[in-house]
């Protein structure tokens, strides 16, 4: 079983933002397989597909970014599965834009949902880090997360590689060789 889980917060107020780059791969992921039909279930939004002979949820968390882990927590319960069955796609302000960086696990560093994540289920789940660069000197950090990534932003060319790199991986490429392949 595969579960990809991308962050983000629902609304039509943060569409497109920075905060909101797990959202956007996991919609075109759904585009790329043709899955349209959704149900809410666990405090989140899924989308249930058999891939490459692999049944897989597709999750958009819908309490909000800060407490994702409450989502996760509840699904991996309701599924009888472990956080080791999920991968999880996050915004990155240590990353420039355009970059992406795959794990197997780690820490959550600064990322309030990876936190949530972590607090709610452990380390042990892999993710994939789409770059958005840092806040201009003075800008408050939620304010930059919840901006509007300008359409000539390289974050769309991340948003595009974590996508790939997803795909891949559910058609049956390894995680290591997603890594050494994306990881630059």
């Amino acid at each position: 079983m595969n579960i990809i889980i991308g962050l983000g917060n629902i609304g039509k107020d943060y569409h497109n933002t920075y905060h909101n780059a797990g959202f956007m791969v996991i919609d075109k992921c759904l585009e790329y397989f043709n899955i349209t039909k959704s149900k809410e279930m666990c405090n989140g939004i899924v989308y249930e597909a058999n891939i490459n002979g692999i049944k897989t949820y597709f999750v958009k968390p819908t309490t909000y970014m800060n407490n994702s882990g409450i989502c996760v927590k509840s699904l991996i319960t309701k599924l009888k599965c472990d956080i080791t069955n999920c991968l999880v796609i996050v915004d990155d302000i240590d990353l420039s834009p355009g970059k992406i960086r795959i794990r197997q696990k780690g820490s959550a560093g600064s990322h309030n949902g990876l936190k949530s994540i972590v607090e709610h289920c452990g380390t042990d789940f892999a993710r994939v880090r789409v770059g958005c660069g840092k806040p201009h000197p003075n800008q408050d950090l939620a304010d930059f997360v919840l901006s509007k990534a300008p359409a000539s932003s390289d974050f769309y060319k991340g948003i595009e590689l974590s996508t790939e790199a997803v795909i891949q991986y559910l058609q049956g490429a390894t995680l290591d060789s997603v890594m050494q392949k994306y990881n630059g």
